[in-house]
């Protein structure tokens, strides 16, 4: 017990007398923000495939852009995060001569990749969504597009809201990885307080701790919008 607590007071001592505790706020803003940002733009990316994976292939075009998603779906799917960040951060962006921070390169990776495993998701809570729907949407003199983004897609997420918070769960987890493009998250935070206490099991514990909570807090709210939507299709 001894020993334990002396590698406590090592961690207190980087923690809060040389400022370790800054680092690990950062940490956690740029983790909140990469993951938030990637869910978001991976709702708008997987909503559009969803969309043109479920439109009637009776024409040329819808034919080609299915292929396209179905690529594109299967390139992020079939790839490690750790690779498609390397990739971008050290391939493309140095061809592409463009200067983007390993934060922002996080972020539309995350992006990127989350949209590829939402247009999954979504696409089967459209489908679970009674086809009378749309047809009713159609005959009210709706376009096919318009029926879909007012009619369908809105009763597809109240399906899907577990499945979504469940996804921005794992892009919390994933986050870990992004310092291999030099982005300062919570592993980097921690990683610098263990390197200069000379001591790891209390920074990687308390990390844990940091990530189980916030793994409740999301839960929590997921719970709490699902009853909320459960009280307003009772009324309905």
């Amino acid at each position: 017990m001894g020993d334990f607590g002396v590698k406590v007071d090592r961690f207190l001592e980087v923690f809060i007398d040389k400022n370790g505790y800054v680092r690990v706020l950062d940490g956690l803003q740029n983790t909140l923000l990469i993951a938030i940002t990637g869910l978001l733009i991976g709702i708008v990316i997987g909503t559009l495939i969803a969309t043109v994976r479920v439109v009637p292939k009776y024409k040329t075009l819808p034919r080609v852009l299915n292929g396209i998603c179905s690529f594109y779906v299967g390139l992020f799917r079939g790839t490690p995060m750790v690779v498609q960040l390397l990739v971008f951060y050290y391939v493309l962006l140095p061809i592409l001569e463009v200067n983007m921070t390993g934060v922002q390169v996080s972020m539309m990776v995350f992006g990127l990749n989350s949209g590829a495993y939402i247009s999954e998701i979504m696409r089967s809570g459209i489908q679970s969504v009674d086809p009378g729907q749309l047809e009713a949407g159609r005959a009210v003199g709706l376009s096919f597009h318009t029926s879909m983004i007012k009619i369908v897609i809105p009763q597809a997420v109240k399906n899907i809201l577990p499945t979504l918070g469940n996804e921005f769960i794992s892009l919390i987890k994933e986050t870990s990885v992004v310092s291999f493009v030099g982005a300062a998250d919570l592993y980097v935070a921690f990683s610098y307080i263990g390197s200069n206490s000379y001591e790891f099991m209390v920074p990687y514990l308390v990390m844990a701790v940091i990530y189980i909570l916030m793994v409740m807090l999301i839960s929590l709210l997921i719970r709490l919008m699902e009853r909320r939507l459960k009280k307003s299709d009772r009324r309905n």
